[in-house]
């Protein structure tokens, strides 16, 4: 499975994007993946040009085309003004509006207080709600005084669970025996849809019979 991890962090080093290296371990501690990192700071001029002519240079189409074939995504932003930063929102603005429908998502962020936590939820998710993506239930947050503290490893690894699980549920992975194999055509059927009564049938079921 292919994993991308976009990360908007600005420095060198950057907590931001050690956040999305500590998810995306996670992530390949439980299930065998491909991990590539786009750094957004990388793209920033890219990214402005693409809004003034509509054309993405080499670099950004690259990236667009990582995230658009990724079975999952983990994205990191810091914390501007109580929300994503500039950098994140127009990365995902020059993105083909369908590129992320489907697709699981790992919302993450990092900022100096904990009074930002909340942007997972009024900034982050509404956004990939709106692209179509489906956002895994558990969002990260790091505040400076996370690092190193009790509760973030146990925070990564439940976020990093789900959407390993999501992941390899979209692409037909299952465990088998302790290994992630391929599942059959049978084995992907036998679901609760499976068992599904068509309506019909129920309205027949209902009909006197005398």
């Amino acid at each position: 499975m292919k994993l991308v991890v976009v990360s908007a962090g600005l420095s060198v080093p950057s907590s931001t994007r050690l956040l999305g290296d500590r998810l995306a371990a996670a992530v390949g501690r439980a299930a065998e993946v491909h991990t590539q990192v786009v750094e957004l700071r990388e793209l920033a001029v890219e990214i402005a040009q693409n809004f003034t002519n509509g054309f993405p240079g080499r670099a950004l189409a690259a990236a667009q085309e990582a995230v658009a074939a990724a079975d999952g995504l983990i994205v990191v932003t810091p914390v501007f003004s109580a929300s994503y930063s500039g950098l994140f929102k127009s990365f995902f603005d020059v993105l083909d509006p369908e590129a992320l429908a489907g697709k699981p998502v790992l919302i993450a962020a990092t900022g100096g207080s904990a009074r930002h936590s909340l942007v997972l939820e009024h900034a982050l998710r509404p956004l990939f709600a709106y692209l179509k993506a489906v956002v895994v239930p558990t969002g990260v947050y790091a505040a400076s005084e996370d690092w190193g503290a009790e509760g973030l490893d146990g925070r990564i690894e439940r976020a990093a669970g789900e959407l390993t699980a999501l992941m390899a549920g979209l692409s037909g992975e299952v465990s088998v025996g302790g290994s992630v194999g391929r599942a059959t055509p049978a084995a992907r059927g036998a679901d609760a849809f499976s068992a599904v009564v068509p309506f019909e049938e129920q309205l027949a079921a209902l009909r006197p019979t005398g």
